[in-house]
């Protein structure tokens, strides 16, 4: 087995090119030493938020990722941190401006590098419809998970068995989001409301799509040529990255309270995108959840509250430290009680690794 320093190579290197490059970014921008450390330390600090805020979305992942051929595994770890990177961190805070801002991409970008404090601006101005749409689209993950009639181990009994039990209603887990929605509409502006419902709509929809789009792909054709892709391949990807840019919304508006400067955003967040791919994939080969056997309920608990963190952020601010903090608690409770059920049942904990 692989030890876990071999699968940080990678996120290593990158975080040795990455905080260079700040430091570069942060000469340019002042022409000092200070000015260089500053970038230095606002990236390194971007990098370990975003690892702490996404470890409940590397568990996640690795649930996702453990179903996908070796080939698609390799691409989730290559393109799949290209997108990350360049498409949430880049680009997504790009097309925000351009479509809020309503300007060319170019005219974003050169905002971006010389008037970093009016692209803030109106990036924390986008923030409803962005939690909007990741609050609907993140509910809608965790209550699948949930409401899975199939699911056959609980880690908060009540409750867990009493939501797998509403799972034998169909589309239970819309009419919840859809709920919810109503709520906030009754405590948001009437200015507001527009946006809100459009936005929360997309988020279903996308949901929708793409979980229907999984289930095409993993049916499309019988003969090998087509398995590859179909069964744990292009669905599964497909699905793991809107999942991951999801996760993202959040830790890319809340990183410009730290800096507006989109370049040191992309690196500082970029860097700890790495790391999250490569726990994944440790997640996976090792067999982590597997031994673990309530860590991936804590998870899911994790992004339910995170996405009724994001529809109230709608409403009222929130601080980062607020969300990651919950999650992490979710997470840290289930690893506790994983242990203690492992001391408990040994010879059951040794068997389910071996089913694995």
């Amino acid at each position: 087995m692989r030890s876990t320093l071999s699968y940080m190579t990678w996120p290593f290197i990158v975080t040795g090119i990455g905080l260079a490059l700040a430091a570069a970014l942060g000469w340019q921008y002042s022409g000092t030493g200070t000015g260089a450390l500053g970038f230095f330390l606002i990236a390194a600090i971007l990098a370990v938020l975003e690892i702490s805020l996404s470890f409940d979305n590397a568990i996640v992942n690795a649930q996702k990722l453990k179903q996908m051929t070796p080939k698609w595994q390799h691409r989730f770890l290559t393109w799949g941190i290209v997108i990350a990177v360049f498409g949430m961190r880049v680009i997504f805070p790009l097309l925000v401006v351009v479509i809020a801002a309503r300007l060319a991409p170019w005219q974003a970008l050169r905002l971006a590098a010389t008037r970093p404090q009016e692209y803030s601006r109106i990036i924390h101005e986008a923030h409803l419809p962005i939690a909007a749409f990741g609050g609907a689209f993140l509910m809608l993950v965790a209550l699948n998970y949930f409401f899975d009639e199939a699911k056959d181990v609980d880690w908060i009994k009540g409750v867990e068995s009493f939501l797998r039990r509403l799972g034998e209603i169909r589309g239970m887990e819309i009419g919840f989001v859809l709920i919810c929605m109503l709520a906030i509409l009754h405590w948001l502006p009437d200015a507001s409301e527009h946006t809100f419902i459009i936005a929360a709509i997309w988020g279903v929809i996308t949901y929708l799509g793409v979980d229907m789009l999984g289930h095409v792909l993993d049916r499309w054709g019988g003969g090998p040529s087509s398995g590859d892709m179909a069964r744990g391949g292009l669905g599964a990807f497909l699905y793991l990255e809107v999942l991951d840019a999801s996760f993202s919304f959040d830790g890319v508006i809340g990183a410009f309270a730290l800096t507006q400067n989109l370049f040191l955003i992309a690196i500082g967040l970029g860097i700890g995108a790495m790391y999250v791919r490569s726990m994944t994939v440790m997640l996976v080969e090792r067999g982590t959840l597997a031994a673990f056997r309530y860590l991936e309920h804590g998870a899911f608990w994790s992004i339910l509250v995170l996405s009724v963190l994001m529809f109230v952020q709608t409403l009222r601010p929130i601080p980062e430290a607020v969300t990651g903090l919950l999650g992490a608690c979710f997470i840290g409770m289930a690893f506790i009680s994983s242990v203690a059920w492992r001391r408990r049942h040994p010879q059951a904990a040794r068997e389910s690794l071996d089913e694995d």
